[in-house]
C-alpha cells in the first residue's frame, strides 16, 4: 500500500494519508526527546507522504503539541494542509494560590511517564466546559485555528477504575454535546474516543454519533481483541485508526534494544510469540516490522496506521516497511499461528 493513499475518516469527507505520524515520542516517551531531532522526524515524514499528525496535551504535558505546532506552523509551505488531530479529556495545571487541583489521581497502568514533560499537571474533566477548554487549550499550544479531529482521551476503566462512572457521566451528560456543537459550528471536522480499550468504543457509539476512533494496542499482530469491535463500527459506518501497531515497541524493535509491549517490560509468553512470528517474517523475506505495520488495515474497518517515531531513521524504516509488498502467504502463516 501507498502512504498518500486518501482513507475516508469522517461522513463529511474528510480523508488522510493510509499512513499517519503519532508524536508521543516527542513528549519524551520512554526517553528523552531532542526538540531538533523531534522536529527532523515530522519533516522526514512530510517528505515521505505523510499528511496526518495526532497528538495529545497528555504527551509530555504539553510538549508535543508545542512541538507539532511549531513545525505546522514554521517548516510548511503556507498552503500545505495536513490532517490534524488531537485529544480532550486532559487539562494541564498547575497549583496557584486560592485554587485547589483534584488529588493527583492513581498511575494508570498505560502511562509511561515523560522525560521531557512540562511543569503542568493533568487534571481529568470530560464535562462539557472541560471540552471547549481542552479545545481552546490545544489551539494556543500549537497556534492553529483549525484542528481537524478530537478524541476523547482515555476515558474507560482501564484509565479510571473506580473513577470510571463519574467520568462517564461528564462526557455522556455534557461533553459528547460540546463535541457535537463543535462539529455542527464546523470548528471541527469529526470527534470519536482515542483509547486503549475496545469496550469504551461500542458502549460511545451508542451513546453519540461518532465520525472515526483512534484504538491502540487492541488490533495487532500480537493481539486481535478488538475484531468484533471491527465488525460492528464497520457496519456503522465508523472508521478506525490503529495505533499502538507496534504493542509499544516490541514489534519494531525484534531482538534490539529493549523489548517494551503495552508501556511495560515484555513477559516472557509475549517475547516467545514474538521470536516465532519473526521467524515467520523471515522465512518470507518479510521483516517482523513490515507485517505490523500493515496487520489492521486487513480488515476494512480500519482506515489508517499510526506509527511513532523519534528521529528520521525511525521515520525511514516505518515508511519502507509500510509499502514492503507482504504476501498473502504470510498472513495466512500469521494466522495459522494464532
Amino acid at each position: 500500500m501507498k502512504i498518500s493513499e486518501p482513507r475516508r475518516l469522517t461522513r463529511s469527507g474528510l480523508e488522510a494519508t493510509a499512513l499517519g505520524l503519532g508524536a508521543a515520542s516527542f513528549g519524551g516517551l520512554y526517553q528523552p526527546s531532542p526538540a531538533d531531532e523531534a522536529l527532523a522526524a515530522m519533516a522526514r515524514a512530510w517528505e515521505a507522504g505523510i499528511r496526518y499528525f495526532d497528538v495529545a496535551p497528555m504527551y509530555g504535558l504539553g510538549r508535543a503539541e508545542h512541538l507539532l505546532g511549531h513545525f505546522l506552523r514554521e517548516r510548511l509551505p503556507e498552503n500545505a494542509r495536513p490532517v490534524v488531530s488531537t485529544k480532550v479529556g486532559r487539562l494541564m495545571a498547575r497549583p496557584r494560590p486560592g485554587r485547589d487541583l483534584p488529588p493527583v489521581a492513581p498511575k494508570n497502568p498505560l502511562d509511561p511517564g515523560w522525560h521531557n514533560g512540562l511543569n503542568f499537571r493533568e487534571v481529568f474533566d470530560y464535562s462539557h466546559d472541560g471540552i471547549m477548554r481542552s479545545f481552546d487549550d490545544s489551539q494556543q499550544r500549537m497556534g492553529l485555528a483549525e484542528i481537524d479531529l478530537l478524541y476523547v482521551h482515555d476515558i474507560g476503566r482501564l484509565t479510571h477504575a473506580d473513577r470510571h462512572e463519574h467520568h462517564w457521566r461528564a462526557l455522556t451528560c455534557g461533553g459528547f454535546k460540546a463535541l457535537a456543537d463543535l462539529r455542527a459550528a464546523g470548528l471541527i471536522k469529526g470527534f470519536g474516543l482515542g483509547v486503549n480499550e475496545a469496550d469504551v468504543i461500542e458502549a460511545a457509539m451508542g451513546e453519540a454519533d461518532l465520525d472515526c476512533c483512534l484504538l491502540a494496542g487492541r488490533y495487532t499482530l500480537l493481539e486481535r481483541s478488538a475484531e468484533t469491535l471491527l465488525d460492528k463500527a464497520y457496519a456503522q459506518g465508523v472508521a478506525i485508526v490503529a495505533g499502538g501497531v507496534f504493542n509499544s515497541g516490541i514489534l519494531a524493535a525484534g531482538d534490539a534494544g529493549p523489548r517494551k509491549y503495552n508501556y511495560m517490560d515484555a513477559p516472557p509468553d509475549i517475547a516467545r510469540k514474538v521470536d516465532r512470528l519473526s521467524e515467520i517474517c523471515a522465512s518470507h523475506g518479510v521483516p517482523l516490522g513490515a507485517a505490523a505495520v500493515q496487520f489492521p488495515l486487513r480488515h476494512p474497518a480500519v482506515s489508517c496506521v499510526l506509527v511513532g517515531a523519534r528521529s528520521p531513521e525511525q521515520i525511514g524504516a516505518n515508511v519502507r516497511w509500510f509499502e514492503q509488498e507482504v504476501p498473502a502467504t504470510l498472513w495466512n502463516a500469521i494466522d495459522a499461528l494464532d
